[in-house]
């Protein structure tokens, strides 16, 4: 064999190996039916209310690039809630969002938001909540249109823990950790 065929075979195999973790090992695996078992998260019940969220967002680098408190007030209306959020980032920049969530009978959500371009496609199954979207960024922050998957699940002492990945063009540029519980809750109640 020359050595372009052993180049062109290990390039093969990579993108194989790539491909395999991607759907078997990483982020990207996790189904809703990985998590049926356990406390059940409804996001009526969940987001109801005041909420207190505290995050980090990591850049391509893994590297943390900012971090952020926020309030968020939720209601609901049968299936049909909506979600005011205010970010105060370490920056001193202060961003406002609102979302519109629908809660199928089924456990499929859509959600919908300003900057969220089309609809967003979820489920809430289990102790999880999945939700996947396309966010549009400030000018700002460079204007590009992001793919997000959005996991969310339940703690033992009622609070939330939130991982999202933000992709663009199948690349990572960036990951949000935050916690969300009741603005009244006690940080360690579940102790």
């Amino acid at each position: 064999m020359s050595f372009l065929t052993y180049i062109l075979i290990g390039a093969a195999l990579m993108l194989v190996a790539t491909f395999m973790k991607s759907r078997y090992v990483s982020f990207w695996a996790q189904k809703s039916t990985d998590y049926a078992d356990g406390p059940i998260f409804d996001i009526r019940e969940r987001f109801n209310g005041p909420l207190l969220c505290e995050g980090v967002i990591y850049g391509p680098t893994g590297r943390v690039s900012s971090r952020f408190v926020a309030d968020f007030e939720a209601s609901w209306n049968g299936n049909v809630g909506t979600m005011v959020e205010k970010f105060h980032y370490d920056s001193g920049s202060v961003q406002d969002r609102v979302w519109t969530l629908t809660l199928g009978n089924d456990g499929r959500i859509k959600a919908e938001a300003p900057d969220v371009v089309g609809v967003g496609e979820g489920r809430q199954e289990g102790s999880a909540v999945l939700l996947n979207y396309r966010i549009k960024l400030t000018e700002e922050a460079g204007g590009h249109a992001l793919d997000v998957t959005d996991w969310m699940y339940l703690m033992a002492n009622g609070s939330i823990m939130n991982r999202s990945q933000f992709r663009k063009f199948g690349i990572k540029v960036a990951e949000l950790v935050a916690t969300m519980r009741p603005k009244n809750q006690d940080v360690y109640a579940g102790e």
